[in-house]
């Protein structure tokens, strides 16, 4: 198995590092501070072709792999834009995977030029309050009235409502049957129409310029145009989605702990506490030699599950593996960074304290720490259902 980056694929990380440097740590502190969406970042990417990275060629992308979309999402990350940029990127790239796979002919030529432009933002429907990890159990429905799909429910986090035109909504579109309890959901991709949409912004703990909300849907109308794929198949649509996104996720999150480590250890090259650098100390130096090697072996994992998946290969368990490792080394080289600055790291004027908000969420998002040992525990090893 190789896989070592490709001259193509080294360029596609120095132009987006590039890119990405032009919007320096100040630009990301403002739009933490304001909540403001980063269209001005957005916009740059769009034009460089890299939200279209793996929309297929046809439908105006660039036709790219997983690997390479893990290389462009580590980069932007790696730039110190956190998930404030990274987040911003990916919402472009993951949510329209099922419309890639299992739209029509017309939805697609529709639509995924425009998302790969940066021309149509679209926000993502599918987890509920009362449902959580269970998909199988939420309430959103959508009945069929004539001609019409009539939706009604609500939807929480969804990222993009406030800017978005349009939404991946996931419904019920049948009972929930014990025996088959993903069957009877129905993927839409439907306006996101605000005199049936009521949208309450969510005030939450980072990615403060990437919205996620709470969406309240009363009489929502769709038509067989609208649906992704078939009818009551919409949850296994969905989930062919789940391990790539899970890799890029990876990458992200390893992203932000090296831009962290690397401020870190300059610092603690640099700042002198009784006559030496407090790097020359063991307990500031091994945990950030630690934080380091954490980083390299869940990136080397996450490249093989790229690798895998780019070769039409099963890669669950090594996806959701490197999304775990990677979740944890990212966010404790950012705890690591924070104390070697100390009071100055708790300080937003060195931009420590916002990566570590921002790389929290993933050990809890797209799927929770927990929820990948229980898939590991039962699918890899073999051990009974805990749930």
């Amino acid at each position: 198995m190789d896989f070592s980056l490709t001259v193509f694929q080294k360029q596609i990380q120095e132009t987006v590092r590039a890119l990405s440097s032009k919007y320096d740590l100040e630009y990301w502190r403002e739009k933490d501070r304001t909540g403001e969406y980063p269209w001005e970042f957005v916009k740059e990417l769009a034009e460089g072709g890299w939200l279209g990275a793996i929309i297929p060629e046809e439908y105006g992308g660039q036709g790219m792999g997983i690997m390479e979309a893990s290389l462009i999402l580590h980069e932007v990350a790696a730039s110190g834009a956190g998930t404030s940029g990274a987040s911003a990127v990916h919402f472009y790239m993951f949510p329209p995977m099922p419309i890639i796979k299992y739209g029509s002919e017309q939805m697609k030529r529709k639509y995924l030029p425009a998302i790969a432009r940066g021309e149509l933002l679209m926000a993502f429907g599918v987890t509920e309050p009362n449902a959580g990890s269970d998909t199988s159990r939420i309430s959103t429905r959508a009945e069929k009235r004539g001609q019409k799909w009539v939706i009604n429910g609500q939807k929480v986090w969804s990222t993009n409502a406030q800017n978005a035109q349009k939404m991946l909504l996931l419904t019920r579109t049948s009972p929930r049957d014990d025996k088959r309890p993903f069957d009877g959901m129905t993927l839409f991709f439907v306006d996101l129409d605000r005199t049936h949409c009521t949208i309450r912004k969510i005030d939450k703990l980072g990615r403060a310029a990437v919205d996620s909300n709470e969406v309240f849907i009363s009489d929502l109308e769709a038509t067989d145009d609208d649906i992704v794929g078939e009818v009551g198949k919409g949850f296994y649509h969905l989930i062919d989605g789940l391990n790539p996104e899970r890799i890029v996720i990876a990458m992200e999150a390893i992203g932000i702990g090296r831009f962290a480590l690397k401020r870190a250890a300059q610092y603690a090259t640099e700042r002198i506490v009784f006559d030496r650098p407090i790097g020359q100390n063991q307990a500031i130096a091994h945990p950030l030699a630690q934080a380091w090697a954490q980083l390299e072996s869940a990136e080397l994992l996450a490249m093989k599950a790229a690798w895998l998946f780019d070769h039409g290969l099963p890669c669950g368990k090594e996806a959701n593996a490197a999304k775990f490792l990677a979740a944890e080394a990212g966010f404790f080289a950012c705890d690591q960074a924070l104390q070697t600055l100390g009071g100055f790291g708790y300080s937003k004027e060195y931009h420590i304290e916002r990566l570590w908000r921002e790389v929290r969420l993933y050990k809890i998002a797209p799927i929770s720490q927990q929820m990948v040992l229980n898939y590991l525990s039962t699918h890899v090893l073999g051990l009974p259902k805990s749930y």
